[in-house]
């Protein structure tokens, strides 16, 4: 097994922002070992620091901007990925219609909810409702594929439901967040459960990095008309700072494009329901750093909130594995 201070000595002789030096690294990192459980963990690690950086820009750009803008970035990233690491693969022109209609759900249907949603809550309750999508995965996989339904899912869906409802009200039993970031966050979670659906007959043809690419270039095109019309001018008179730009490309790279070739990568490792186990943890990186970066504040209701529906969740994972084949 290479050691990875090998892999930068033969560099020497390029720059490293060459293309000898950068082709030589990827063939290096492949023969690298790295644990595991890495995988999922950065994986869901990107994917809670998402709603932080999603929150920052928010600050500067409404939400389509951010989309569009991430998406580019993304698309571009993993198309120049694949060109190095030599995953080219032929879509069959049968299955444009089945990914055109997966990228309707996400990245379109799924980032209009998710930000919107963002836009009119908080990082740590955005990611706890994004995290209740593997609870209804068994009904949608009933629903559509016939998956067997044990009493444990339903226990797991009240569970989760019962988690998410300490966080909305408050003690004067009131809203804690805006009906309409509510209101999104539920169709996003909705959008990412009818992707499911497309993406299963996706993913025994195709590789996890072929597909995000082709359904975020997808994407910016569905995108485009919206900030065209509606965000382009505000997105033009604002002043690019070091925020802007660090978020962005974060954003972009790491939970639009690395994150999800790292969970497919644990999901071929580890299975479906161990990866999906660590899902839960979102909800926690969220809430960690939102507290440290965000100020935001934390009480034993939302504490308490984030516990049920992290264990509504783990229910739902632990049957699928029990009635697994």
């Amino acid at each position: 097994m290479r050691k990875p201070y090998e892999c930068f000595g033969k560099m020497r002789k390029y720059p490293f922002w060459e293309l000898p030096s950068i082709l030589y690294l990827c063939s290096c990192l492949k023969k690298i070992h790295i644990p595991v459980y890495f995988y999922p963990l950065a994986a869901m690690l990107f994917w809670g620091l998402s709603f932080i950086w999603s929150s920052l820009l928010l600050k500067s750009y409404q939400p389509v901007t951010i989309i569009f803008i991430r998406l580019i970035i993304s698309s571009a990233f993993l198309f120049a990925l694949i060109y190095l690491l030599g995953k080219h693969e032929k879509v069959e022109r049968k299955d444009y219609k089945l990914i055109l209609l997966s990228a309707l759900f996400n990245p379109f249907l799924y980032f209009l909810g998710e930000n919107y949603g963002l836009k009119f809550s908080s990082p740590t309750f955005a990611a706890v409702i994004i995290a209740t999508i593997p609870v209804f995965s068994p009904l949608i996989g009933y629903l559509s594929f016939r998956e067997k339904l044990t009493p444990v899912n339903f226990i797991g869906i009240a569970v989760s439901f019962a988690g998410v409802i300490v966080m909305l009200i408050t003690r004067d039993l009131k809203l804690a967040a805006d009906i309409k970031g509510i209101m999104y966050l539920f169709g996003a979670v909705f959008a990412a459960l009818l992707y499911t659906v497309t993406l299963r007959k996706l993913t025994m043809k195709y590789s996890a990095i072929v597909l995000v690419a082709n359904q975020n270039l997808i994407g910016i095109f569905l995108f485009l008309p919206l900030f065209l019309f509606f965000e382009a001018k505000s997105a033009i008179a604002v002043p690019i700072t070091r925020e802007i730009v660090t978020s962005m490309v974060l954003l972009a790279i790491l939970a639009s494009s690395v994150s999800f070739v790292f969970f497919a990568h644990s999901v071929k490792l580890l299975g479906i329901s161990k990866s999906n186990i660590f899902s839960n943890l979102i909800p926690v990186f969220t809430a960690i750093f939102s507290y440290f970066l965000l100020a935001e504040s934390f009480t034993f209701q939302k504490i308490a909130g984030i516990a049920l529906v992290i264990g509504g969740v783990y229910l739902s994972e632990q049957t699928k594995k029990r009635v697994s084949p």
